[in-house]
């Protein structure tokens, strides 16, 4: 009996092993097809990132809006766990949603659908900015009513909202019964939506760019056309001007040449001797002439140079030579105001490729007007120095009054004179400084000022060097 007692004993310990094994091969099987089931799901998850991703990439690729929605294809969709997709945008012109993509509908389900949307419900969606499902959405009357028009189990809604342009909503679903979505679903799709808005959103910013450059290259071309156009007429209204100038020049130089002989002839007293009254008036007249016909010539040189008719007989020219030539020419003047001349030239800019006797008017002229703008006891000061562009560069300054700062742009032009108390004084035809001007242009430089009021003035031109 004790033996008895004792196998019972064993049989009962070996019975709740038994049992405690069966449990914990139970609970390996459960996990194991937990762990199984969670594989699964975490593999779609996965396997939908992937195909978001490709999706992503190639809306991305385009900027027309019309191929954007073309670029989801069929086979992403089921990736990410769905077999049908409707996409819809707002036409406020028509006042309805229309589509714009669709997979696993015909075209005849599609327009049904579209006929039968409430506005207002989607509309509202867009404006909350809300993503529903068949999951989330707490109105079970709602819910399927929504299944029953798109004909499916399980559909998430998400809005498509660009920020120009018409806006809509994407709507995904599935006829299959054993499919669960999740917040993971609703969030997937609404990534998806927002990707849509962005590329939309691209497309529409890289239209109106296009248009807008579009719009800018015609409107550039139309004010080339009318600029060509005014250049042209610019340049026939120069000709006429100067082909004016030159004939009324050469016509006025014939009676000037014939008063200022006649007067030369009575002024010498070969006809008699002449009352001091007759005399003086005699020299103006002689005077006169001679300052109109400087005034012609110098209108006759500034059409000829225009016109092309003046050739530049270009050589090497030392300007050490032609600035000593100027300082004698003009050593009365200078004298006079006691004004101090110097000049210092660099030894890669002493020599210049240019016309001798034009060289020798441009130095006339400009020093000529320091002398005249600078007070008593001034400075005129010339300097040279290379420029890379195998020109050189002189400098022409001067401790003078000044010229003002609206005065500098037409300095140059023609029968132009600053206003100032000396110009009152002194006549002056205000020809020199254009002369001087197109005669540095017909060699191939450029010449500019700086000037301040009472400190002086820098006129600068350039010279081909030899």
């Amino acid at each position: 009996m004790e033996k008895i007692k004792e196998l019972n004993s064993y049989v009962a310990h070996l019975k709740k092993s038994l049992d405690e094994i069966d449990e914990q091969a139970k609970l390996i099987l459960r996990t194991d097809i937990e762990l199984n089931k969670t594989q699964e799901e975490l593999d779609k998850k996965i396997t939908a990132l992937y195909a978001l991703q490709r999706i992503s990439r190639e809306i991305s690729k385009t900027l027309d809006e019309t191929k954007i929605f073309a670029q989801i294809q069929e086979s992403h969709l089921e990736d990410i766990g769905f077999e049908k997709a409707l996409g819809f945008l707002w036409s406020e012109k028509n006042k309805r949603f229309n589509p714009v993509l669709n997979i696993g509908y015909s075209e005849k389900e599609t327009e049904f659908i579209a006929s039968q949307l409430e506005n207002n419900l989607y509309l509202k969606l867009m404006a909350n900015i809300e993503t529903i499902s068949s999951f989330s959405l707490t109105d079970k009357q709602l819910n399927e009513k929504i299944k029953n028009l798109f004909k499916v189990n399980s559909f998430i809604i998400a809005p498509i909202l660009p920020k120009d342009g018409s806006q809509g909503f994407l709507f995904v679903g599935t006829e299959m019964t054993d499919t669960l979505l999740s917040a993971g679903n609703e969030e997937l799709i609404n990534i998806l939506a927002n990707q849509i808005s962005q590329a939309l959103e691209n497309a529409r910013l890289f239209e109106k760019i296009w248009q807008a450059q579009q719009e800018l290259e015609r409107k550039v071309e139309e004010r080339t056309i009318q600029l060509s156009s005014a250049l042209e007429e610019i340049k026939l209204i120069s000709k006429r001007k100067s082909d004016f100038v030159s004939a009324v020049s050469h016509e006025l130089r014939t009676p000037l040449t014939s008063i200022k002989g006649y007067a030369s002839i009575l002024l010498s007293e070969k006809l008699g001797q002449l009352p001091s009254a007759v005399k003086e008036r005699l020299e103006k007249i002689n005077r006169h002439s001679d300052e109109l016909s400087r005034l012609v010539n110098d209108l006759l040189d500034i059409s000829r140079i225009e016109s092309g008719k003046v050739t530049m007989k270009q050589e090497i020219i030392n300007l050490k030579e032609i600035l000593e030539e100027i300082k004698d020419l003009m050593n009365v003047q200078l004298k006079e105001k006691n004004i101090e001349f110097s000049y210092e030239l660099s030894a890669e800019a002493e020599y210049v490729f240019a016309d001798r006797q034009q060289l020798n008017r441009v130095f006339i002229n400009l020093v000529g007007n320091a002398i005249k703008f600078t007070p008593p006891e001034g400075k005129i000061f010339i300097k040279t120095h290379s420029l890379e562009n195998k020109m050189c560069q002189i400098d022409v300054s001067d401790t003078g009054i000044g010229i003002p700062q609206e005065s500098i742009k037409a300095i140059f032009d023609e029968f132009y004179r600053v206003d100032n108390p000396i110009n009152q004084r002194v006549k002056g035809t205000g020809l020199g400084l254009s002369l001087v001007k197109r005669i540095v242009e017909a060699h191939g430089g450029n010449i500019w000022v700086k000037s301040k009021l009472n400190e002086g003035s820098t006129f600068s031109f350039t010279l081909p060097k030899p």
